[in-house]
């Protein structure tokens, strides 16, 4: 194999990823180009690379995704090569052959094998012919709604619609039953078609109770190729992980080299080189191929952790033409690590995305192999709405599973976050339950345990408290509320409907409501991002009706579904808008009539905007802001 040169790197992506690509680049002595929109100008990684450039626009279309801006700053910095990290232009075939086409070298596989598992159709029938097993759907090219509803019919229900181009849990959705197929198709094709540009889907029988368990996979340019064993992303909500372990617990010997030779054979056969992930769902035993995912993926430090290996660097040595530096008999794996990705978002049950300025931010401080954070931003920081919510990444390792569990559960206690709200909490709880301890982990473990969680995180919120010195109260009726003073500071305040919660803390009060649950209070204080009280008061009651609908996080308006003087139900959705890279559909949580209607089709929204006003006795004028 020819060796190229591989003297300045242009890392083409922002975030921990560009931050973590920057750090092995560095190790390797290669000279690290940022570059950034204006969005994130001064953001951390334009700090961490050797130089850093700008690119025009805010949104990711107008910066990131544009591939003439980026083969731009390619030639003005000199780079040798460019690494896509993930998302963004890591799987779009049409740049990886620009890059290449301009002279430089592109870090990950040829745009053959990108496009060939881009359409996640066509990856099936290659995976057929490699022998990979499948589920049953529908992978074909008839796109007819009337013909694709009776494929799911005969398939029985509940089925999975999924975009032929999607990625990052865009573009599925699950059907449980016939009525419903229709409104699920649209919606899949309006996302896929707005993220994708492509609204083709497949069809395949979903299975409830499955795992998600996932193949890392390397090859080079000699045709050698391994696995780097496999990876539990069981653990979803609206199909995006939220925890990763390796290896995957309870998995079977014989199963687990099974998969590892089916993910090789399905590298192999489309002559692939670099970095891969195969996907699968496991249930009963038997494993069924999901996808293919040609690039480096988020969860990736979990394998690291158990192999001792830089996968970036593995990157980096592939794509300069060296051969893989170890064979598979070679592949050390050592010990349990476990990931948590930290996203800034409100709490349950919601878990919109959120924006905002980071006022104090302090991850818990790393410990070598033992303790690692993998993160893109700090504080002073502004969490932007063009992007993705992923603050970072907090990945424990230990010699077992136990350890790994109880050390990733206090490093997330560990960190602290003023100023946006954030999932670490929530986390910390999922991690401290029985089910996930006893590693009975699956896609729908977050539904399945919602008590168990509350629970567990009713016990961190105490905890908590108790080590800040935070005086709390939990209201067990209406009424006065009192507790015990803590560190010297007393309790007071009023019960709402027997839910309200109050807390001193040096002279301030603090009043949150959930229904007989407390909450986490922060330091100094202050409110934990994790759970706002506007928030949490303003939702409605059965004594309350709602009177209107605002925009829950700043986004752009897809569809409107109602007009004034309409009736409507609870539940039924009023209209759907986009925020942060997911769809939310805001519904009526009782039977009204719309009074007015304040926006339309495309419209960009800001937080608390008024989109929807009802009927309700003391609604005399329906002008905005009259109340």
């Amino acid at each position: 194999m020819t060796l190229r040169a591989l003297n300045t790197l242009l890392i083409c992506n922002r975030g921990e990823i560009a931050c973590r690509i920057i750090r092995t680049a560095r190790r390797m002595g290669i000279i690290t180009v940022a570059v950034y929109s204006q969005a994130d100008r001064g953001a951390l990684h334009t700090q961490l690379a050797d130089q850093a450039i700008a690119l025009t626009g805010f949104t990711a279309a107008e910066s990131y995704l544009d591939i003439s801006q980026i083969l731009a700053a390619a030639s003005q910095c000199g780079a040798d090569a460019l690494h896509p990290g993930y998302g963004f232009l890591s799987e779009h075939a049409g740049f990886a052959q620009a890059v290449v086409d301009a002279g430089y070298v592109f870090v990950g596989p040829r745009a053959e094998a990108i496009a060939a598992m881009g359409s996640k159709a066509r990856a099936k029938q290659l995976m057929s012919t490699a022998g990979v097993p499948l589920l049953p759907g529908y992978h074909g090219d008839n796109q007819d709604a009337a013909f694709l509803h009776e494929q799911a019919d005969q398939m029985a229900y509940p089925v999975l619609i999924k975009a032929v181009a999607g990625g990052g849990g865009r573009g599925l959705r699950i059907v449980e039953r016939s009525s419903e197929f229709l409104p699920a198709l649209q919606a899949v094709k309006r996302e896929s078609r707005s993220a994708f540009a492509d609204d083709r889907v497949l069809l395949e029988k979903y299975l409830p109770r499955a795992r998600h368990i996932e193949i890392q996979v390397f090859a080079d340019e000699a045709g050698q190729c391994v696995h780097l064993h496999e990876r539990d992303c069981s653990i979803q909500r609206r199909h995006q992980k939220l925890i990763e372990e390796a290896p995957a617990p309870g998995l079977n010997a014989d199963v687990r080299l099974a998969m590892g030779e089916a993910a090789v054979r399905a590298a192999q056969s489309i002559a692939y080189t670099g970095a891969g992930t195969v996907e699968f769902l496991y249930q009963d035993e038997q494993f069924y191929f999901l996808e293919m995912n040609t690039r480096l993926q988020v969860e990736h430090p979990v394998t690291e952790a158990i192999t001792g290996l830089d996968l970036v660097e593995w990157q980096l040595r592939v794509a300069r033409g060296e051969a893989l530096p170890l064979t598979q008999d070679d592949i050390p794996r050592d010990g349990w690590a476990i990931e948590a990705r930290i996203n800034a978002e409100g709490p349950a049950p919601d878990f919109l995305p959120g924006t905002g300025l980071i006022e104090h931010l302090a991850w818990p401080p790393a410990a070598g192999r033992q303790l690692r954070v993998d993160a893109g931003f700090r504080a002073g920081d502004r969490i932007s709405v063009y992007y993705d919510s992923l603050l970072g990444k907090v990945i424990a390792w230990a010699p077992s599973r136990a350890q790994a569990v109880r050390r990733l559960s206090s490093a997330l206690a560990d960190l602290q976050v003023r100023g946006i709200q954030h999932n670490a909490e929530y986390l910390g709880a999922v991690l401290d339950t029985d089910a996930f301890a006893a590693g009975e982990v699956h896609t729908a473990f977050l539904q399945e345990h919602q008590a168990a969680i509350a629970a567990a995180q009713e016990q961190r919120h105490w905890q908590a408290s108790t080590h800040t010195g935070t005086a709390v109260a939990r209201a067990v009726g209406s009424g006065a509320v009192s507790g015990s003073a803590v560190n010297g500071n007393a309790v007071n305040g009023n019960a709402v409907n027997g839910s309200a919660v109050a807390a001193f803390r040096n002279g301030g009060l603090n009043r949150f409501s959930r229904q007989h649950h407390l909450l986490p209070l922060f330091a100094l204080g202050k409110p934990s991002p994790a759970s706002d009280a506007d928030t949490l008061i303003a939702r409605s009651t059965a004594a309350h009706q709602q009177s209107s609908i605002k925009a829950p996080l700043p986004g752009r308006v897809i569809s409107v579904f109602v007009a004034a003087g309409d009736s409507v139900i609870a539940g039924q959705p009023l209209l759907i808008m986009e925020a942060m890279k997911m769809e939310h559909t805001l519904r009526a949580q009782s039977a009204t009539v719309i009074a007015a209607v304040w926006c339309e089709d495309e419209q960009m929204v800001q937080p608390d905007q008024l989109l929807i006003e009802f009927c309700v006795p003391d609604n005399r004028d329906s002008t905005p802001g009259a109340r």
